[in-house]
């Protein structure tokens, strides 16, 4: 009985959709949702069906290149890096001695 394996080569590759990677394929979604939601509620309001579909047409081709080019600008991890790079203080301040008191009688 001889069986075939095949053999993932995708390890460690982040997941892929069209060009999207990473989380920008969850940005995408999620955006597309809020369209949806907002399509259902303008629909609701009374707007002609076909305004309706105009704006969100508009906004959807406005969503999808806008994560485009969010993701070839910044890659798989880039975007996450910039907004971590902001959460990091400029500087420390400490107005109180007793840290570089204890820094120097332990060292």
């Amino acid at each position: 009985m001889s069986s075939i394996y095949q053999i993932n080569k995708g390890i460690n590759k982040p997941i892929e959709f069209k060009g999207l990677k990473a989380q920008y394929i969850w940005y995408l979604g999620g955006g597309l949702v809020a369209l949806l939601i907002l399509f259902a509620i303008i629909y609701i309001a009374g707007l002609n069906v076909f305004i309706c579909l105009a704006i969100i047409l508009m906004l959807g081709s406005g969503l999808c290149m806008y994560v485009y080019k969010l993701s070839s600008t910044y890659g798989q991890y880039g975007l996450m890096k910039k907004v971590a790079k902001k959460a990091v203080p400029k500087c420390i301040k400490n107005y109180s001695r007793k840290a570089l008191q204890k820094l120097l009688q332990h060292g």
